[in-house]
């Protein structure tokens, strides 16, 4: 049976998804006028009310940190004494049936650190609405549901804010007398709150044009500052590529006469896709070669990516409530990797997914945050935005394309995209459209939306060589999680194929499992094959499957699926190196290493075509996913083993290393096409696994990498190995590094981040020091994930044994309560599997946690994510 129970108590200001109703008003139109001044900004909102039925209920509205100025009813000015304002809503006892509301509000944007609703980040007016930033700019029904018709007229200072910018297309423009200046917008397209932007200050553009499937011009803008403007060109290029895939592959087009984007330096999230005029982190945006890496172009195709099909998933048609918030999410994440995997390695963009939901969303499914992609209930809606949300919800949106097939799920997305354009709906509508289209019943499959968690799958096989028969039975299990604590079956799509002993595939497709337990047979068979199973990651699921490691091997040597090819390599690794860190004796079994060591060699000796793959084979399973294999986490020991094995390979490798490194270098000019890319990411990554030999010939050519690279991502690629090893001139590198790049912020972001995580537990006082650095702020967002969030991926520094690792990171959350406490329930996050450790790393976290939840006024971000963490 499964229990929906909510444990631990939740206090009063939880929101549950039970409670759910509809809203007693509409607002068909809202008209805003924006007064930009450099100390306070007057907002006039007026909006066509109409009650939703035939009740007397009062109008209540959210609203928050503005000051009211005055209020109109139908054009006439409301008494004090007609409506009552509390810290969070304005009520209104008796209103008609239909009326108009003025409201007019005033701002103070410059002194708004948590970058929610109306900020300004150097210098420049911005907004973030979502979730609930709306509300933070004047009183309105600041939920998804409500969706409005909005114009926006935007006035500021001609010579600090020439650009003045809104959702939707511009209609009119002007100069007053006094030297502003002013400009309308219109969207004629209802959306939701959540959804509303200004942009307003002095920043440059690039432009460009996109044809659409129908002949339609769109005009294609992204602006910044005028130094970074010459970084905006692969931005540009991959929204195009971004609107013809969409149209292509969704048949969805775009629906506006311009399309704009804009990077800003202060923002709490990758980006946000409001209609018509997309705001991001300009991490997202900003390239050249000079400044960027490969992961960084990647990073920006991807968000501009998902950004852009946010216009139908999310925009055109959005979520009923902040419960359903997979529905765009999980959806478009799994469209912007499909986006990816099509523009460059599918293989590696499959394995970095699964990285991803390992590392992190397995660990919160283990953790006391954990909770359906469909949650049940929240205190504070920003921490819900998760890895559970997003990723797991992808994949979840995966199984489901797989289960219908490429075509059946278009004519799915097809059915939901027309049934529901224009209005705001559940998760349910999207799977009954999936039902609909392919005549299916998935009645089975909805509990992956109401289900926390992360199934698990026991495998064990037999072979009958008389009969020439293997039989897979199949168990699966839920651990239980907060409010759940028993689970039903789950319908789990496991693909699979069949190698014979020379590494010849015989048979390959999916298994359904929809039962506890089930058994596969296969028939007519000489010898026992070997199993390649989960391939491409076919279910967020942990598997079960003791395998030998001579059909590890085989599978090493002969799969032709990349992500289980790569994934024999993590497993093989995996037999190696969890005995010596459970045992805790540092011994490697010398059998599993060679075993190991020959699989490797034999990889070398026969390169698979994709060189990225390669360098991904090549790699050790991260810290994080070997910690998740122990019970309980020793932290230090799962480093100490994990540097032996890198080391050891490293030089029992090093002469094929050296040739793999040369075979790679040979390319002169930059290129952002895929082999260029696969050829730099293997060179760096046996680059990395040189360096850690400790030898001074392979010093030397890490240094001259560093110093004669043409690209980022060379540069990066040395600087980061020597830093992270022996290197005994760290302190030359670093001041180089600095003394180049000390005007450029995202560069900066890097260098942090490297200092911040070369594994010594001394690094800790460089912490320290580098948060007195002038070039780290505690109020911009990307510098404290630099420098705080990368030293908390540090296993030697962060965990060290005296906690004060935890300290210096409960310090920042203290701090960030004050400032931003969005970005420091992030952070407090860290925590929240502390029971999973071993002794002194346990009592030390759960110490921190106390300190932190005992602070006076402790915001709701932080403390729902404590509280839950300390129950």
């Amino acid at each position: 049976m499964l229990e929906n129970d909510q444990s631990p108590a939740i206090d009063d200001t939880t929101v549950y998804l039970k409670d759910y109703a509809e809203p007693d008003f509409s607002i068909a139109k809202i008209a805003l006028d924006f007064q930009l001044g450099s100390n306070t900004t007057v907002v006039t909102a007026d909006m066509e009310f109409a009650k939703t039925s035939g009740h007397q209920r009062a109008l209540v509205l959210d609203g928050e940190t503005f000051k009211l100025l005055s209020l109109k009813l139908d054009g006439v000015d409301m008494q004090a004494s007609d409506y009552l304002v509390s810290e969070k809503t304005l009520r209104i006892e008796q209103v008609p049936d239909t009326f108009k509301l003025t409201v007019v509000t005033e701002l103070q944007p410059h002194l708004n650190t948590q970058l929610s609703g109306l900020y300004q980040s150097s210098g420049n007016f911005c907004t973030q609405c979502e979730a609930e930033g709306f509300r933070r700019i004047t009183y309105f029904l600041d939920r998804p549901d409500v969706l409005s018709e909005y114009e926006v007229s935007l006035t500021a200072d001609k010579k600090t804010c020439p650009v003045l910018l809104s959702n939707g297309n511009p209609v009119a423009c002007g100069s007053n007398s006094d030297g502003t200046h002013w400009h309308r917008w219109h969207d004629p397209h209802p959306k939701a709150c959540y959804l509303f932007a200004l942009v307003a200050g002095d920043l440059e553009k690039i432009s460009d044009e996109f044809i659409t499937m129908s002949d339609k011009p769109i005009a294609l803008n992204i602006y910044t500052q005028a130094y970074n403007i010459e970084k905006c060109d692969h931005a540009m290029q991959s929204l195009k590529n971004s609107m013809a895939w969409d149209q292509q592959v969704y048949g969805c087009e775009y629906d506006l006469d311009v399309y704009n984007v804009v990077a800003v330096d202060d923002f709490n999230m990758g980006a946000m896709e409001n209609k018509g005029l997309n705001i991001f982190n300009s991490k997202y945006v900003l390239a050249n070669q000079q400044t960027a890496t490969d992961t960084d172009y990647q990073g920006i195709e991807s968000v501009i990516g998902h950004e852009y099909f946010h216009n139908w998933s999310g925009n055109r048609v959005t979520c009923r409530d902040w419960f359903q918030l997979s529905l765009k999410e999980g959806f478009t994440v799994f469209r912007d990797q499909e986006f990816s995997a099509d523009m460059g390695s599918r293989a590696v963009k499959r394995i970095r997914d699964v990285q991803m939901l390992r590392s992190h969303q397995f660990k919160e499914d283990a953790g006391p945050m954990a909770h359906p992609i469909r949650p049940e209930s929240y205190q504070e809606i920003n921490n819900f935005y998760t890895v559970t949300i997003y990723e797991k919800g992808a994949e979840v949106i995966r199984m489901m394309h797989a289960l219908v097939g490429a075509e059946g799920f278009r004519k799915g997305t097809d059915l939901y995209f027309s049934r529901y354009d224009g209005q705001a709906v559940t998760t349910e509508d999207f799977v009954q459209c999936m039902e609909k289209a392919n005549d299916v019943d998935l009645s089975q499959f909805r509990l992956w939306y109401s289900q926390a968690g992360t199934p698990e799958v026991k495998v064990e096989q037999e072979f009958d060589p008389n009969r020439g028969l293997l039989t897979l039975r199949l168990q699966q299990s839920c651990p239980a999680t907060p409010g759940q604590t028993e689970k039903l079956p789950m319908q789990i799509p496991i693909a699979m194929a069949l190698f014979d002993q020379q590494g010849a595939k015989l048979e390959e497709r999916t298994l359904l499992m929809t039962q506890a337990t089930q058994s596969f047979d296969f028939e007519d068979l000489v010898n026992r094959p070997t199993v390649s199973l989960l391939r491409n990651f076919s279910a967020p699921i942990k598997l079960f499957f003791d395998q030998s490691d001579d059909d590890l091997a085989l599978l090493i040597a002969h799969d032709d699926n990349g992500f289980t090819r790569w994934e024999a390599v993590q497993r093989l690794s995996l037999n190696l190196l969890l005995p010596a860190i459970t045992e805790q004796t540092n011994s490697l079994d010398e059998q599993s290493y060679q075993r190991l060591l020959t699989a490797l060699t034999a990889l070398l000796d026969n390169e698979p075509e994709d060189k990225a793959i390669l360098a991904e084979m090549l790699k050790l399973p991260n810290t994080s996913y070997i910690a998740e294999q122990c019970s309980p986490i020793d932290p230090q020991q799962v480093a100490d083993v994990k540097d032996q094995v890198a080391r050891r390979l490293a030089n029992d490798l090093e002469e094929k290393l050296i040739s793999l490194y040369t075979q790679n270098s040979v390319r002169l000019n930059f290129s952002l096409e895929a082999q260029a890319m696969s050829e730099r990411m293997l060179k760096n990554t046996v680059l990395g696994m040189l360096v850690t030999t400790e030898k001074a010939q392979h010093y030397e050519l890490a240094s001259n990498q560093y110093r004669d690279a043409n690209n980022m991502t060379d540069r990066l690629a040395a600087f980061a190995a020597l830093l992270h090893s022996d290197y005994p001139d760290k302190q030359e590198i670093i001041a180089d590094f600095y003394g180049v790049w000390q005007n450029d912020t995202l560069v900066l972001d890097k260098w942090f981040a490297m200092q911040a995580t070369i594994p010594e537990v001394a690094v800790l006082a460089s912490v320290h020091s580098l948060m007195e650095h002038k070039s780290f702020s505690i109020h911009n967002p990307n510098k404290v994930r630099s420098l705080i969030g990368a030293f908390t991926a540090n296993t030697r520094a962060f965990h060290r044994v005296d906690g004060a690792g935890y300290a210096l990171l409960a310090d920042i959350i203290i701090q960030l309560n004050s400032i931003n406490p969005q970005i420091g329930s992030r952070l407090a996050g860290t925590f929240n599997n502390w029971k999973a450790y071993a002794e002194p790393y346990s009592s030390n976290m759960k110490t921190q946690l106390q300190r932190i939840n005992s602070i006076d006024d402790l915001s709701k971000d932080i403390s729902e994510i404590v509280t839950k963490a300390l129950a």
